[in-house]
């Protein structure tokens, strides 16, 4: 696998890619800070919503980040996989950002329901074989990957792994013993490295470092949410 001119280490504390990606995310409006329901029910003060890299430029730079990311990771794979619907998007922004750090890979995603004309079935864009790794944007409990390697399995080739943009290190559940995040899950039950471009740490030491007084005042709410709701480490 080619690798990048100056590799940069995973994200787990406040690497450069890492910083350098939340302060995108907040350019483009993607992460904001307020008070927001998640799909858990949860009131959260901050929301990541992938949905508002909605224009070439912003897709471009995420497709880079992803592709620095990966390249860095040493995680070897044949071909991406993007789940539908917004998989389908990111997996071929990766693509491209990929195929600009010399490394050209093929992608596929699937159909939500199967096609019955045309080439038919559920499975579209290039043969899905070898190794493969699946592009999403965040990983809440692990169900929507799980069915991810179930078809890749199922057209006989291997699931790798899980890129992601941001980790949010919380837990999948709020009720029952089981304290995991949904990442947690998806490396452990189902075997898969997941690679996130940057992580809830990221983000909170972005907010501890900043000189942007109303930026830093999200500070206190984000530590809150963490030691409510985060992960066990």
């Amino acid at each position: 696998m080619t690798k990048p001119e100056t590799p940069l280490a995973p994200a787990a504390g406040g690497d450069a890619l890492a910083q350098e990606f939340v302060h995108f995310s907040m350019e483009a409006g993607v992460l904001r800070f307020g008070d927001f329901t998640t799909k858990a029910g949860r009131k959260s003060p901050y929301f990541f919503n992938t949905g508002l890299f909605d224009d070439g430029a912003k897709l471009q730079r995420l497709g880079e980040f992803y592709a620095r990311r990966l390249l860095a990771s040493g995680l070897e794979f044949d071909m991406l996989f993007g789940p539908a619907y917004k998989g389908i998007t990111l997996a071929a922004a990766v693509a491209i950002g990929l195929a600009r750090h010399g490394r050209n890979v093929p992608f596929a995603y699937n159909r939500k329901e199967a096609k019955a004309h045309g080439e038919g079935g559920t499975l579209v864009g290039a043969p899905v074989r070898g190794r493969v790794l699946v592009i999403d944007d965040v990983i809440t409990d692990g169900g929507s990957k799980r069915e991810a390697a179930e078809l890749i399995r199922a057209a006989g080739a291997t699931p790798v792994g899980v890129a992601i943009t941001m980790d949010r290190q919380e837990r999948a559940r709020d009720e029952g013993t089981d304290r995991r995040s949904g990442v947690q899950y998806v490396e452990q039950e189902l075997g898969l490295r997941v690679v996130s471009i940057a992580t809830l740490v990221d983000l909170m030491q972005l907010l501890a470092t900043t000189n942007d007084a109303t930026l830093a005042a999200n500070a206190g709410a984000v530590a809150a949410y963490r030691a409510r709701y985060g992960i066990d480490q």
